[in-house]
């Protein structure tokens, strides 16, 4: 079994600014995720948890944030709060083979991310 481990740090007050911009929403976060991102309390602490988790899953692929669109990673919730990636598009293609677990958490001044994928075939995370 491999595994790969991703993280991301973010301060809250750089998502606040890029959350003045009304385009940005679109162009980095899913449909599926804007909505669970309107249904928060705190969106700004929200959307840059989601942020760090697109960071931390381009840190496991080991690319970047180059190969797939923003959008095509989501950071969603399951019915009991648990956090899971939800993938599409050429994201979901570089990810072929790989299982996740995504752990995530602020403050009111940081949002943190932690991706880790394993494979039990042996096979490497992106070609």
């Amino acid at each position: 079994m491999s595994f790969y481990v991703g993280t991301d740090l973010l301060e809250i007050k750089r998502m606040k600014r890029c959350l003045e911009n009304p385009h940005f929403l679109c162009r980095v976060f899913g449909e599926q995720e804007r909505r669970e991102l309107e249904a928060r309390r705190t969106p700004p602490q929200s959307a840059a948890a989601c942020f760090c988790a697109k960071e931390a899953f381009s840190k496991v692929l080991g690319t970047g944030v180059r190969g797939f669109s923003l959008t095509e990673v989501e950071l969603l919730h399951r019915a009991n709060g648990a956090p899971y990636l939800s993938l599409s598009g050429r994201a979901q293609q570089l990810a072929a083979g790989l299982s996740f677990s995504v752990s995530i958490t602020h403050s009111d001044e940081y949002a943190l991310a932690v991706v880790v994928a394993y494979n039990a075939d042996g096979k490497e995370g992106s070609e």
